[in-house]
């Protein structure tokens, strides 16, 4: 690249970097707040917070890299245009499609990285999330039982302790199980431990008392025990297997998965729609690139307007992204959805290649800016103030 190209080059992608930090996040702090419970019901530090909720950021990552890129490139044709640097360049025999090679080149590094984060990375952070979640739930007894607190360990058993005492005794323990709908079982204990061996994990209480309401009979059953072992080997089962859905998949997962896999039987629409979306992440960013370009890059005088191209390419670019969207939730039930995405997609970048290569100005018509001239001057007719002598 010459130092033109450099220049251009190295603005692009600076702004780039910003613009896709600074999205990202704002996005990231939206959706961390959602897992805030993490903390304060599950009992788990900042640190296991952050690192959870980081672990998504390659997913978000790989929806606004494209978008990024889009609104630096944008940055950068109004910075040269503003400066005037394009009509320079212009006349010192640059043509729009010449113009244009420093922003491709800037594309290819942003479509490396989608590549990397479609094909391994964003599936790394999420089964990742997936697994560091399974181990949370495995260690409830550890983690998620603190003093003073009503842990919901399922949908109707609640647990509370009063306090941990030094080794390993649980004081002041409240079960409340409600998962059988034929009896409701609550137990009160003085203290208990944890213990864990080759059956599985239980809660052993001692001196407590047990009630058994049982549905139809009018007074409960209670009982009191001086020692009484509760099943939680449930939730503290550290072995279990975790199961991964289709976003965890590496990309050549998705190539070539194995023909016993049950989730490719029962969700081969979202399976395929998947695929296809990977496929197509890395050619976003060119799409976008060519539009943003074709919009905003051809040469203009200081009193030609930009505020239509610079719409005008927004409403491309999102228009294209929503429509890719839905097509892609259309190819879960229609696998032939896939092929029109794909044709969308480089037909877009064929349009603006041809836009590119013709110097094609994109300008309102003379109509509509007729219409909106004189809209204004009747306003500032109605609004105006008559001139004081």
């Amino acid at each position: 690249m010459g130092s033109i190209d450099r220049y251009i080059f190295r603005t692009t992608l600076a702004s780039f970097a910003l613009v896709l930090v600074s999205l990202t996040g704002v996005i990231w702090i939206t959706q961390a707040l959602r897992g805030i419970d993490l903390m304060t019901s599950q009992g788990q530090t900042i640190i296991t917070f952050l690192g959870i909720t980081s672990l998504v950021i390659p997913a978000l990552v790989l929806v606004i890299a494209p978008i990024a890129l889009m609104i630096a490139i944008s940055h950068t044709l109004n910075k040269l245009a503003t400066d005037s640097e394009i009509i320079v360049m212009n006349a010192a025999g640059f043509s729009p499609y010449r113009l244009f090679r420093p922003f491709f080149f800037a594309t290819c590094v942003v479509a490396t990285l989608v590549i990397f984060i479609a094909a391994f990375l964003a599936p790394d952070g999420l089964r990742r999330i997936k697994q560091w979640d399974a181990e949370i739930t495995a260690d409830v007894l550890t983690n998620i039982l603190q003093p003073g607190r009503f842990a919901q360990l399922d949908q109707n058993l609640t647990i509370r302790i009063r306090e941990r005492q030094p080794g390993g005794v649980l004081g002041g323990i409240f079960v409340d199980d409600r998962r059988d709908p034929k009896e409701r079982v609550t137990i009160i204990a003085d203290h208990g431990t944890v213990l864990k061996n080759e059956s599985g994990s239980y809660l052993v209480l001692e001196d407590g008392n047990l009630e058994r309401f049982e549905a139809g009979k009018r007074d409960p059953a209670l009982v009191a025990f001086a020692r009484y072992a509760f099943d939680m080997s449930k939730f503290s089962n550290r072995g279990r297997d975790v199961a991964l859905g289709i976003r965890e998949r590496y990309l050549w997962e998705l190539v070539s998965p194995s023909d016993d896999d049950p989730i490719v039987k029962q969700l081969s629409g979202q399976f395929y729609a998947e695929l296809h979306d990977r496929f197509l992440s890395p050619v976003y960013p060119f799409a976008f690139a060519v539009l943003t370009f074709a919009f905003l890059g051809t040469p203009r005088t200081t009193r030609q307007s930009r505020n239509f191209s610079i719409g005008g390419s927004i409403f491309a670019v999102f228009g294209l992204r929503m429509a890719g969207f839905a097509l892609s939730v259309m190819t879960v039930k229609t696998p032939s959805m896939a092929l029109v995405q794909y044709l969308m997609l480089f037909g877009a970048i064929g349009v603006g290649l041809w836009m590119i290569i013709g110097g094609i100005v994109v300008e309102p018509p003379a109509a509509l800016m007729e219409a909106i001239n004189r809209s204004n001057a009747r306003l500032a007719r109605l609004f105006g103030r008559p001139a004081t002598a």
